[in-house]
């Protein structure tokens, strides 16, 4: 039986439950196991345990199946030991915690474990994730032969969206203690992980010597990513908020819903894909407020109306460049520029005779609201509302700290 006939073959009773029993261990139980160690339950063990038993049940049902085969080589299998070993290993060191040695090297041996038991936790259910992800891709035969590209980029860019989701819902509902006490905002780790995620974007879409639409798309969405992400770490320092996150996923969005495809289905799946973002992106920005960084939008301007000339457009066309790549390159451009010119005028101020830039000058940001006591109000009582806001954050905090 060639590779076709295989994909083609029906899917067993056996498989089916293979798929069952691993998306119940990896999809639901370990992560609800994992919740109830890190606030320190007496079900943690208990939880585990089961998610473990479906784990050994999926496992041998999942070599047992007859029906649709599958190529040795496939991504689904040979990530599927690395997961195994690390639920072992997790296990055994569940184990031994659960004995409470305490004398001679357990001293320090239990405390390392301790760590390293929390981390591994943390991420089994992210690998089942990415088990669960291969899985669907090895049933059907995706993402192989000249499909690769393609096929890692939307899988990539969807799981990144999804966790950079979970990401910020876990700002919102655990972290605001946290962030106070860092002083710094959730833009700043929101441009953080913008900015990486672009750089990785930027320097793998391509392949080959031929550039197509979608390496140019991609590509430019990746240089979007960091430009933008780098500005918006710099205009988060001190733990201000900024509005470049959710420009960043505007621009993403307008990208994505004009994004054409092969098919007039994928075309429209993209669109609403690109409406969804735009919607967070002005969730986002009603979040913050509509700030002033109209400057920034009037660079952007400035640099499409040049852009906008016969010779450039002409250009373009003999490039074969499409113009919401072409709009995303100028869009990173006007970050920079902004970025500079700010960095210049930070300069200034600090450089010199000059000891930093006077109350009331900062123009830029003065208007954001802050998580922390803003430096423009000099009111005798800023000390004291910073005081009540750090006790009632930390009391907020405590409510997640483990108990037994």
């Amino acid at each position: 039986m060639d590779n076709d006939e295989a994909f083609q073959a029906p899917i067993d009773r056996i498989l089916w439950a293979h798929i069952a029993f691993m998306f119940l261990a990896f999809g639901i139980i370990f992560p609800t196991g994992m919740v109830l160690g890190l606030s320190r339950s007496r079900w943690h063990v208990p939880v585990q345990i089961i998610g473990s038993i479906f784990t050994i049940i999926g496992y041998f049902l999942g070599h047992a199946h007859g029906g649709r085969e599958f190529p040795g080589d496939n991504i689904h299998s040979l990530f599927a030991p690395f997961l195994i070993y690390t639920l072992i290993s997790q296990v055994g060191i569940g184990a031994y915690l659960k004995l409470h040695f305490t004398s001679g090297p357990n001293k320090w041996f239990r405390p390392l474990t301790t760590k390293i038991h929390k981390i591994i936790g943390i991420f089994i259910p992210i690998l089942g994730y990415v088990q669960m992800v291969f899985g669907v891709i090895t049933i059907d035969g995706w993402c192989r032969g000249e499909n690769i590209g393609q096929c890692l980029a939307h899988f990539i860019m969807g799981s990144s969206f999804i966790a950079y989701g979970i990401f910020l819902i876990l700002m919102l509902r655990l972290a605001s203690g946290w962030l106070q006490r860092k002083g710094k905002s959730q833009d700043y780790y929101d441009s953080w992980i913008i900015m990486a995620w672009g750089f990785v974007n930027t320097f793998t879409e391509h392949r080959g010597n031929v550039w197509s639409h979608r390496d140019l798309q991609h590509t430019s969405l990746g240089i979007l990513w960091w430009a933008g992400g780098t500005v918006g770490i710099y205009l988060s320092r001190n733990g201000k908020r900024n509005i470049m996150p959710a420009l960043i996923i505007l621009f993403t969005g307008y990208a994505m819903s004009s994004h054409a495809q092969s098919s007039e289905i994928s075309t429209k799946i993209h669109a609403m894909f690109g409406y969804v973002l735009m919607s967070a992106s002005v969730v986002r920005l009603a979040e913050i407020g509509f700030l002033s960084e109209k400057k920034l939008m009037l660079i952007f301007s400035g640099l499409l109306f040049m852009g906008a000339n016969i010779e450039q457009i002409s250009l373009l066309t003999e490039y074969g460049i499409d113009p919401f790549s072409y709009a995303l390159v100028l869009a990173s451009t006007s970050f920079l520029i902004f970025f500079f010119t700010n960095i210049l005028i930070d300069l200034y101020w600090r450089s010199g005779q000059n000891d930093g830039e006077p109350i009331g000058n900062n123009d830029i940001i003065a208007h954001m609201p802050l998580p922390l006591t803003d430096p423009h109000i000099s009111s005798s009582n800023s000390e004291d509302d910073h005081d009540v806001l750090f006790q009632r954050a930390k009391s907020n905090d405590d409510d997640y700290d483990y108990k037994a």
